[in-house]
């Protein structure tokens, strides 16, 4: 069984007017593919994730995670 993945490849393509087919293009890829990781039907391999975070210019954890990220503008709970 596959753990999920989550990331944030749709937010960062947003906020910088990236298509999919831009971003596929960039990194190699078919641009389904781009696609099917946005939308978690498909975990990339750690090579491919590299490539990713270093294309939007920011590590791997700001991109991929093993936790869901917390909704944009949700209030963050308090830690403990």
């Amino acid at each position: 069984m596959s753990e999920a993945i989550y990331n944030r490849i749709a937010v960062l393509r947003a906020e910088r007017g990236i298509s999919r087919r831009e971003l596929a293009d960039a990194l190699g890829v078919h641009y389904q593919t781009v696609g099917y990781l946005e939308r978690g039907e498909y975990n990339p391999s750690l090579h491919l994730a590299l490539r990713i975070a270093r294309y939007f210019e920011v590590s791997v954890e700001v991109v991929f995670s093993t936790e869901p990220f917390p909704r944009i503008g949700a209030p963050q709970r308090a830690s403990v």
